[in-house]
């Protein structure tokens, strides 16, 4: 999988993404810090995010033999909506990501501090 900025043709690494192949369904955040996609792993495939700021990767697992079929993240990176089947059954289901990624905010947002909280 390649990542490329469209204005500068400049080609943006993915450390986690290229050993799993092939790949479908990719989404971004706001500032491309999140990139959310469906991966090919042995006989299954499997919804993962890699956090490009901190070079993680959180794979999605999916209880009950339910197989991602396509997905859409949130801008800011806080939900992840799955189109998934199972059985035959079809469903969406919505990902709460709040307590496990940061907020991507938009360009030129600017960050609100807590009250009391230093910058």
């Amino acid at each position: 999988m390649l990542l490329q900025e469209r204005s500068t043709g400049r080609v943006l690494p993915l450390r986690h993404l290229s050993r799993w192949q092939p790949h479908s369904s990719p989404s971004l955040s706001w500032r491309g810090r999140y990139l959310a996609v469906i991966v090919q792993r042995g006989a299954r495939r499997q919804a993962v995010i890699e956090d490009r700021l901190t070079n993680r990767l959180l794979p999605l697992p999916l209880p009950g033999g339910r197989e991602p079929v396509r997905l859409t993240l949130a801008p800011d990176g806080q939900r992840l909506a799955l189109e998934l089947v199972a059985a035959g059954r079809w469903r969406v289901e919505v990902f709460e990501l709040g307590g496990v990624l940061e907020v991507d905010p938009p360009a030129g947002a600017l960050l609100r501090t807590p009250a009391g909280a230093r910058p």
